[in-house]
Protein backbone atom coordinates (compact mmCIF):
# COMPACT_ATOMS: atom_id res chain seq x y z
CA UNK A 1 0.00 0.00 0.00
CA UNK A 2 1.32 3.49 -0.43
CA UNK A 3 1.24 5.79 1.88
CA UNK A 4 3.22 9.09 3.29
CA UNK A 5 5.71 6.88 3.87
CA UNK A 6 6.82 6.80 0.41
CA UNK A 7 5.84 10.53 -0.22
CA UNK A 8 8.47 11.51 2.65
CA UNK A 9 10.89 9.17 0.53
CA UNK A 10 10.29 10.83 -2.43
CA UNK A 11 10.49 14.49 -1.06
CA UNK A 12 13.60 13.47 0.54
CA UNK A 13 15.06 12.45 -2.38
CA UNK A 14 14.15 15.80 -4.03
CA UNK A 15 15.94 17.62 -1.39
CA UNK A 16 18.83 15.11 -2.12
CA UNK A 17 18.86 16.34 -5.77
CA UNK A 18 18.69 20.32 -4.22
CA UNK A 19 21.49 19.16 -1.95
CA UNK A 20 23.57 18.07 -4.59
CA UNK A 21 23.21 20.89 -7.20
CA UNK A 22 24.10 22.91 -4.55
CA UNK A 23 27.19 21.39 -3.83
CA UNK A 24 28.03 20.65 -7.32
CA UNK A 25 27.02 24.46 -8.18
CA UNK A 26 30.52 26.22 -8.39
CA UNK A 27 29.67 29.96 -8.87
CA UNK A 28 27.88 30.06 -5.31
CA UNK A 29 30.69 31.23 -2.69
CA UNK A 30 27.97 29.50 0.17
CA UNK A 31 27.40 26.35 -1.62
CA UNK A 32 28.73 24.15 1.11
CA UNK A 33 25.80 25.85 3.34
CA UNK A 34 23.24 25.10 0.72
CA UNK A 35 24.24 21.73 0.67
CA UNK A 36 24.22 21.01 4.05
CA UNK A 37 21.13 22.91 4.59
CA UNK A 38 19.11 20.52 1.82
CA UNK A 39 20.85 17.24 3.14
CA UNK A 40 19.50 17.97 6.81
CA UNK A 41 16.21 17.97 5.29
CA UNK A 42 16.41 14.93 3.24
CA UNK A 43 17.84 13.48 6.50
CA UNK A 44 14.43 14.38 8.34
CA UNK A 45 12.06 13.29 5.46
CA UNK A 46 14.05 10.14 5.20
CA UNK A 47 15.27 9.07 9.02
CA UNK A 48 12.81 11.17 11.68
CA UNK A 49 10.77 8.39 12.53
CA UNK A 50 13.96 7.26 14.24
CA UNK A 51 15.07 10.22 15.70
CA UNK A 52 12.42 11.03 17.98
CA UNK A 53 11.64 14.25 19.39
CA UNK A 54 15.26 15.39 20.88
CA UNK A 55 16.91 14.55 17.68
CA UNK A 56 14.35 16.23 15.24
CA UNK A 57 14.58 19.11 17.57
CA UNK A 58 18.19 19.10 17.74
CA UNK A 59 18.33 18.84 13.24
CA UNK A 60 15.83 21.54 13.29
CA UNK A 61 18.52 24.18 15.72
CA UNK A 62 21.04 22.79 13.15
CA UNK A 63 18.58 24.23 10.26
CA UNK A 64 18.23 27.46 12.36
CA UNK A 65 22.02 27.95 12.63
CA UNK A 66 23.02 27.83 9.21
CA UNK A 67 20.06 30.45 8.04
CA UNK A 68 21.22 32.36 11.21
CA UNK A 69 24.76 32.15 10.04
CA UNK A 70 23.59 33.28 6.81
CA UNK A 71 26.07 30.30 4.98
CA UNK A 72 23.03 30.21 2.33
CA UNK A 73 23.43 31.72 -0.89
CA UNK A 74 22.46 31.76 -4.74
CA UNK A 75 24.91 31.12 -7.70
CA UNK A 76 24.79 32.37 -10.69
CA UNK A 77 25.18 29.06 -12.80
CA UNK A 78 22.01 28.02 -15.21
CA UNK A 79 20.84 24.78 -17.08
CA UNK A 80 20.02 27.00 -19.98
CA UNK A 81 21.21 30.33 -21.68
CA UNK A 82 18.51 33.39 -21.86
CA UNK A 83 18.84 33.44 -25.43
CA UNK A 84 17.91 29.33 -25.71
CA UNK A 85 14.84 29.69 -23.14
CA UNK A 86 13.47 33.09 -25.27
CA UNK A 87 13.88 30.41 -28.12
CA UNK A 88 11.68 27.88 -26.35
CA UNK A 89 9.45 31.20 -24.92
CA UNK A 90 8.70 31.48 -28.83
CA UNK A 91 7.97 28.43 -29.43
CA UNK A 92 5.53 26.90 -27.47
CA UNK A 93 3.96 30.15 -25.24
CA UNK A 94 1.85 29.45 -22.55
CA UNK A 95 1.46 25.99 -23.08
CA UNK A 96 5.20 25.50 -21.51
CA UNK A 97 2.55 26.12 -17.92
CA UNK A 98 0.92 22.94 -18.98
CA UNK A 99 3.43 20.30 -17.21
CA UNK A 100 2.68 22.55 -14.21
CA UNK A 101 -1.41 21.87 -14.14
CA UNK A 102 -0.89 18.75 -14.56
CA UNK A 103 -0.05 18.26 -10.49
CA UNK A 104 -3.15 19.60 -9.66
CA UNK A 105 -5.25 17.68 -12.13
CA UNK A 106 -3.76 14.65 -10.97
CA UNK A 107 -4.70 15.48 -7.43
CA UNK A 108 -7.92 16.51 -7.96
CA UNK A 109 -8.91 13.80 -10.59
CA UNK A 110 -7.04 11.14 -9.25
CA UNK A 111 -8.65 11.49 -6.13
CA UNK A 112 -12.34 11.37 -7.26
CA UNK A 113 -11.37 8.48 -9.26
CA UNK A 114 -10.11 6.90 -6.32
CA UNK A 115 -12.97 7.64 -3.74
CA UNK A 116 -16.18 6.78 -5.97
CA UNK A 117 -14.73 3.85 -7.95
CA UNK A 118 -13.73 0.62 -7.56
CA UNK A 119 -9.80 1.68 -7.19
CA UNK A 120 -10.84 2.53 -3.53
CA UNK A 121 -11.52 -1.23 -2.61
CA UNK A 122 -8.00 -2.22 -4.25
CA UNK A 123 -5.91 -1.28 -1.70
CA UNK A 124 -3.11 0.55 -3.72
CA UNK A 125 -3.09 3.72 -1.64
CA UNK A 126 -3.97 3.88 1.73
CA UNK A 127 -7.43 6.13 1.95
CA UNK A 128 -6.13 8.73 4.85
CA UNK A 129 -3.40 9.88 2.41
CA UNK A 130 -5.10 9.77 -1.20
CA UNK A 131 -5.01 13.20 -2.06
CA UNK A 132 -1.19 13.82 -0.93
CA UNK A 133 -0.01 10.55 -2.51
CA UNK A 134 -1.74 11.73 -6.03
CA UNK A 135 -0.17 15.13 -5.23
CA UNK A 136 3.65 12.88 -5.45
CA UNK A 137 2.65 11.25 -8.42
CA UNK A 138 1.34 14.51 -10.13
CA UNK A 139 4.89 15.52 -10.29
CA UNK A 140 6.54 12.57 -11.08
CA UNK A 141 3.98 12.98 -14.41
CA UNK A 142 4.93 16.33 -14.87
CA UNK A 143 8.41 15.78 -14.84
CA UNK A 144 8.14 12.81 -17.03
CA UNK A 145 5.94 14.74 -19.87
CA UNK A 146 8.70 17.14 -19.18
CA UNK A 147 11.23 14.83 -20.71
CA UNK A 148 9.01 13.13 -23.11
CA UNK A 149 8.09 16.86 -24.68
CA UNK A 150 10.85 18.91 -24.24
CA UNK A 151 13.63 16.73 -24.04
CA UNK A 152 15.82 19.25 -21.12
CA UNK A 153 19.19 17.64 -20.50
CA UNK A 154 18.80 14.87 -17.91
CA UNK A 155 20.14 16.58 -15.34
CA UNK A 156 18.24 20.07 -16.06
CA UNK A 157 15.04 19.73 -13.32
CA UNK A 158 17.58 18.78 -10.83
CA UNK A 159 19.40 22.01 -11.42
CA UNK A 160 16.98 24.13 -11.60
CA UNK A 161 15.11 22.95 -8.91
CA UNK A 162 18.59 23.58 -7.03
CA UNK A 163 18.62 27.12 -8.33
CA UNK A 164 15.22 28.04 -7.62
CA UNK A 165 15.23 26.72 -4.15
CA UNK A 166 18.69 28.28 -3.22
CA UNK A 167 17.38 31.46 -4.59
CA UNK A 168 14.64 31.13 -1.91
CA UNK A 169 16.90 30.33 0.38
CA UNK A 170 15.39 28.69 3.87
CA UNK A 171 12.11 31.08 3.79
CA UNK A 172 11.42 27.87 1.65
CA UNK A 173 10.89 25.52 4.96
CA UNK A 174 9.01 28.64 6.76
CA UNK A 175 5.57 27.00 6.06
CA UNK A 176 6.42 23.46 7.74
CA UNK A 177 8.34 24.97 10.64
CA UNK A 178 5.13 27.56 11.22
CA UNK A 179 2.72 24.65 11.32
CA UNK A 180 4.56 22.28 13.86
CA UNK A 181 4.74 25.98 15.80
CA UNK A 182 0.94 26.07 15.86
CA UNK A 183 0.63 22.54 16.99
CA UNK A 184 3.36 23.40 20.34
CA UNK A 185 1.24 26.67 21.16
CA UNK A 186 -1.84 24.50 20.94
CA UNK A 187 -0.60 21.84 22.99
CA UNK A 188 0.98 24.69 25.60
CA UNK A 189 -2.72 25.36 25.93
CA UNK A 190 -3.17 28.67 24.26
CA UNK A 191 -6.02 27.67 21.89
CA UNK A 192 -8.08 26.94 25.62
CA UNK A 193 -6.91 30.33 26.88
CA UNK A 194 -8.32 32.42 23.96
CA UNK A 195 -11.04 29.99 24.40
CA UNK A 196 -11.70 30.80 27.83
CA UNK A 197 -11.26 34.35 27.20
CA UNK A 198 -13.69 34.46 23.51
CA UNK A 199 -16.50 32.50 25.71
CA UNK A 200 -16.67 35.50 27.95
CA UNK A 201 -17.29 38.22 25.41
CA UNK A 202 -19.51 36.10 22.73
CA UNK A 203 -23.15 36.05 24.63
CA UNK A 204 -24.74 32.87 24.43
CA UNK A 205 -26.80 32.00 20.77
CA UNK A 206 -24.47 34.86 18.76
CA UNK A 207 -23.56 32.64 16.37
CA UNK A 208 -22.39 35.75 13.97
CA UNK A 209 -20.46 37.03 16.58
CA UNK A 210 -18.21 33.74 17.08
CA UNK A 211 -17.88 33.67 13.45
CA UNK A 212 -16.39 36.74 12.81
CA UNK A 213 -14.20 36.22 15.95
CA UNK A 214 -13.27 32.81 14.66
CA UNK A 215 -12.19 34.59 10.90
CA UNK A 216 -10.77 37.91 12.55
CA UNK A 217 -8.65 36.10 15.56
CA UNK A 218 -7.34 33.65 12.57
CA UNK A 219 -6.17 36.56 10.50
CA UNK A 220 -4.69 38.39 13.00
CA UNK A 221 -2.56 35.08 14.24
CA UNK A 222 -1.72 34.09 10.78
CA UNK A 223 0.10 37.71 10.64
CA UNK A 224 1.76 37.60 14.01
CA UNK A 225 3.01 33.88 13.14
CA UNK A 226 3.26 34.32 9.31
CA UNK A 227 1.43 31.18 7.85
CA UNK A 228 -1.93 29.86 8.46
CA UNK A 229 -0.81 26.70 9.37
CA UNK A 230 0.20 27.90 12.88
CA UNK A 231 -3.03 29.85 13.13
CA UNK A 232 -4.89 26.74 12.44
CA UNK A 233 -4.49 24.88 15.68
CA UNK A 234 -5.05 27.84 18.11
CA UNK A 235 -7.87 29.19 16.55
CA UNK A 236 -10.20 25.50 16.23
CA UNK A 237 -9.15 24.72 19.92
CA UNK A 238 -10.32 28.61 20.99
CA UNK A 239 -13.10 28.68 18.70
CA UNK A 240 -13.96 26.79 15.82
CA UNK A 241 -14.49 23.00 18.26
CA UNK A 242 -15.55 24.35 21.57
CA UNK A 243 -17.94 27.26 20.06
CA UNK A 244 -18.88 27.16 16.61
CA UNK A 245 -19.11 23.23 16.07
CA UNK A 246 -20.04 21.93 19.40
CA UNK A 247 -22.08 25.08 21.15
CA UNK A 248 -23.62 26.51 18.12
CA UNK A 249 -24.29 23.27 16.02
CA UNK A 250 -21.66 24.28 12.84
CA UNK A 251 -20.86 22.02 10.00
CA UNK A 252 -17.34 21.24 10.91
CA UNK A 253 -15.84 21.14 6.89
CA UNK A 254 -16.88 24.14 6.36
CA UNK A 255 -15.66 25.94 9.70
CA UNK A 256 -12.55 23.57 8.68
CA UNK A 257 -12.33 24.72 5.44
CA UNK A 258 -12.93 28.50 5.10
CA UNK A 259 -11.55 29.18 8.75
CA UNK A 260 -8.31 28.00 6.98
CA UNK A 261 -9.08 30.48 4.18
CA UNK A 262 -9.78 33.45 6.20
CA UNK A 263 -6.43 32.76 7.77
CA UNK A 264 -5.17 33.05 4.26
CA UNK A 265 -6.29 36.31 3.85
CA UNK A 266 -4.17 37.11 6.86
CA UNK A 267 -0.76 35.66 4.97
CA UNK A 268 -1.76 38.31 2.17
CA UNK A 269 -1.28 41.11 4.28
CA UNK A 270 2.43 40.17 6.51
CA UNK A 271 5.49 40.64 6.04
CA UNK A 272 5.89 37.68 8.48
CA UNK A 273 5.09 35.33 5.49
CA UNK A 274 8.07 35.79 3.95
CA UNK A 275 7.99 33.05 1.86
CA UNK A 276 5.27 34.42 0.06
CA UNK A 277 5.20 38.30 0.45
CA UNK A 278 8.95 39.26 1.06
CA UNK A 279 11.39 36.44 -1.06
CA UNK A 280 9.33 37.34 -4.63
CA UNK A 281 9.79 40.77 -3.69
CA UNK A 282 13.43 40.39 -3.56
CA UNK A 283 13.73 37.75 -6.67
CA UNK A 284 11.85 40.48 -8.94
CA UNK A 285 14.14 43.42 -7.50
CA UNK A 286 11.36 45.56 -6.69
CA UNK A 287 12.16 48.72 -4.76
CA UNK A 288 10.52 48.18 -1.90
CA UNK A 289 9.92 44.97 0.06
CA UNK A 290 6.66 45.53 0.86
CA UNK A 291 5.17 46.26 -2.95
CA UNK A 292 3.67 42.58 -2.66
CA UNK A 293 1.66 42.84 0.43
CA UNK A 294 0.49 46.24 -0.90
CA UNK A 295 -0.89 44.91 -4.32
CA UNK A 296 -2.55 42.25 -2.14
CA UNK A 297 -4.37 44.40 0.54
CA UNK A 298 -7.02 45.22 -2.29
CA UNK A 299 -7.27 41.53 -2.69
CA UNK A 300 -7.33 39.97 1.05
CA UNK A 301 -9.65 42.46 2.59
CA UNK A 302 -12.74 41.34 0.04
CA UNK A 303 -11.65 37.87 0.41
CA UNK A 304 -12.13 37.94 3.65
CA UNK A 305 -15.47 39.36 4.01
CA UNK A 306 -16.68 36.68 1.19
CA UNK A 307 -15.02 33.98 3.72
CA UNK A 308 -17.25 35.48 6.83
CA UNK A 309 -20.46 35.20 5.12
CA UNK A 310 -19.40 31.62 3.82
CA UNK A 311 -18.93 30.50 7.16
CA UNK A 312 -21.88 31.98 8.75
CA UNK A 313 -24.53 31.05 5.94
CA UNK A 314 -23.11 27.62 4.37
CA UNK A 315 -22.03 26.82 7.92
CA UNK A 316 -25.51 26.88 10.35
CA UNK A 317 -28.01 28.00 7.46
CA UNK A 318 -27.68 25.67 4.01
Amino acid sequence: MINLHWLYLFAGAVFASFALGSARDASNPKRWGNAAFWALLTVSFWFGDFFGDIGNGILVLLLVAIAGAQMIGRGTAESTSREQRERFSERYGNRLFLPALIIPFTAFVGTLLFNYTPLKNTGLIDPKATTLVLLGAGVIIALATCYLWLKPPVTAPFEEGSRLMNGVGWAAVLPQMLAALGTIFAAAGVGATIGTIAGAIIPSGSIFLAVLLYALGMVVFTMIMGNAFAAFPVMVAAIGVPILIHQDGGNAAVIGAVGMLSGFCGTLMTPMAANFNIVPAALLELKSQYSVIRAQVATAIPLLIANILILYLAGFHL
